[in-house]
């Protein structure tokens, strides 16, 4: 039976660890605070006090980590042996994903680029879709662990970052989707016009957004439940204006990272993206000057 080594056992690690063991996957997990893995114990998963016990005789190594620089750091303390497949499923842009194809290089380990689209509720549900490059001969080995966390699985080739710079692209939009969203809802109400006319006008039309229909209600409740949170999405932001650096105009993304930025500063980096409206409504310069 192949083992798999899993670093990472956060918000989205947790729920794609889990679906893993489900599977009937030899499991191995490892997270920074040790309390988020324990609970994948009780589904058969064994937890390891360091990423060098978890990835110590693994086939498989899975990485689901916050950034580059956390990857890297990690990969280095893990020790993994030559020959181990590493799929590298964190979002960490184009120059780390390079940097960490080159760490894998030289460790003698088979590389693969895969970072996955969707948030907590996709992952718990083995719904997520997983983006691929890497070399053709792993796909059969990779495959059983693909879709254990996800429906679908798609291919981009052997380069390692192609899939990475997808990723890259779709995060641009879901990210100007969330902030138009934003926008569109705060300027209603600026206006004194019911936000609820929002949806109802564009249902059934070619505009009408499923994922504004999801992130709309969290910001005009002010409840803002994490599927994935503010910080790691200013990340992800952060991540898109960096790879289009001088050659493309990404000023959605721009302000996205900067809505998300003032979320995070404001105190709000654990909840939902979504509560980037708050930055967009200025509902908290509003607080601080009424306090």
């Amino acid at each position: 039976m192949t083992t798999v080594a899993f670093l990472g056992t956060g918000i989205m690690g947790h729920p794609m660890a889990a679906n893993l063991v489900r599977a009937g996957v030899a499991l191995r997990v490892w997270n920074r605070t040790r309390a988020k893995a324990e609970p994948l114990a009780a589904d058969g998963a064994t937890v390891a006090d360091t990423p060098a016990e978890a990835a110590s005789g693994a086939d498989v190594l899975v990485t689901m980590l916050s950034d580059g620089p956390t990857v890297a750091e990690v990969f280095a303390a893990a020790d993994v042996k030559p020959g181990t497949l590493w799929l590298q499923m964190s979002t960490v842009g184009t120059e780390w994903i390079a940097t960490l194809a080159e760490a894998a290089e030289k460790a003698g380990v088979v590389f693969v680029d895969c970072p996955v689209m969707g948030t907590k509720v996709p992952a718990e549900q083995a719904q997520l879709q997983v983006l691929a490059a890497g070399p053709d001969e792993v796909h059969d080995t990779a495959a059983p662990i693909f879709d254990a966390v996800g429906s679908r699985t798609r291919w981009l080739g052997t380069e390692p970052g192609t899939a990475t710079r997808l990723k890259l692209v779709m995060n641009a939009w879901v990210l100007a989707l969330t902030n138009a969203t934003a926008e569109s809802l705060a300027l209603a109400r600026a206006l004194g016009i019911d936000p609820q006319l929002f949806f109802d006008v564009m249902e059934g039309t070619g505009f009408d957004v499923g994922y504004a229909r999801m992130k709309g209600p969290l910001m005009l409740s002010g409840d803002y439940p994490t599927s994935f949170p503010a910080a790691l999405a200013a990340k992800d932001a952060r991540l898109v204006v960096e790879a289009a650096g001088d050659a493309v105009d990404v000023g959605g993304a721009a302000a996205t990272l900067a809505h998300l930025n003032a979320a995070v500063d404001a105190g709000h980096g654990e909840k939902d993206m979504a509560v980037l409206y708050r930055a967009v409504a200025k509902e908290d310069a509003v607080a601080k000057e009424d306090a």
